[in-house]
């Protein structure tokens, strides 16, 4: 398998967390498994050859939204994707579906060509500045405060906008943080400081809830957001 990533232009960072491309590098007649781990984010993906299944046939465009547990799906041998990953609160301006309705799913979405989504996205007035305020926060207090809405103003925010509550968000960030920078990493307990887990054993329980694996394993196996 091969996964590439491309970071989006600095205006758009707060709504956008990345565009990405995926090959399976192998033969048409057979299916690649994959595990796709929470990253806390909305996958808009469009499948250019070959073929995909996740609970059954996916169609060539479609969303991903927000899982919170480590979820399996195949590709052909043969297949490709292309897809820009949104953090949550973007979907709102380009996506017709309810994000509660999306958690822990994929929906057919007849998605627009990509530069139209980040043209949208840098139309709306506020959103991007919110969001890299969120982004930058690493408790929900620190959130409140960088983005000046009392706690209660916070979660309905996150209600209407997320699909989790704050804390429940940072979690999944906090992991999908320590899980795409693992590979290379020589200690797990100085990777399990330096991400804010209170020490190795912590991280290791996170890694098993949400990657399914163990972080030794997951330093082998781990390509952006996916177990190959």
């Amino acid at each position: 398998m091969d996964y590439r990533e491309t970071p989006p232009p600095p205006h758009l960072a707060g709504l956008v967390k990345a565009r990405w491309t995926l090959t399976g590098g192998g033969a048409a007649d057979e299916w690649l498994p994959q595990q796709a781990t929470p990253d806390g984010c909305i996958e808009i993906i469009r499948r250019t050859h070959g073929a995909s299944r996740w609970g059954g046939d996916q169609p060539a465009s479609f969303v991903v939204g927000l899982v919170a547990r480590p979820q399996p799906f195949e590709i052909g041998g043969d297949a490709a994707f292309e897809a820009i990953r949104l953090w949550p609160w973007a979907w709102s301006v380009v996506g017709d579906v309810a994000i509660g309705n999306l958690a822990g799913r994929w929906a057919a979405w007849d998605a627009p060509a990509f530069d139209v989504i980040e043209a949208r996205l840098a139309a709306e007035p506020g959103l991007e500045a919110i969001g890299a305020a969120i982004l930058a926060a690493q408790t929900v207090a620190a959130m409140s405060e960088t983005t000046a809405m009392p706690p209660r103003a916070l979660q309905r925010w996150f209600a209407r906008h997320v699909g989790l509550p704050p804390r429940g968000w940072l979690r999944l960030r906090r992991f999908q943080s320590a899980f795409e920078t693992l590979p290379g990493e020589d200690s797990l307990a100085g990777h399990a400081a330096a991400q804010g887990y209170a020490d190795q054993a912590h991280m290791a329980r996170e890694f098993r809830a949400l990657a399914g694996v163990p972080a030794s394993t997951a330093r082998r196996r781990a390509r952006g957001p996916f177990l190959d």
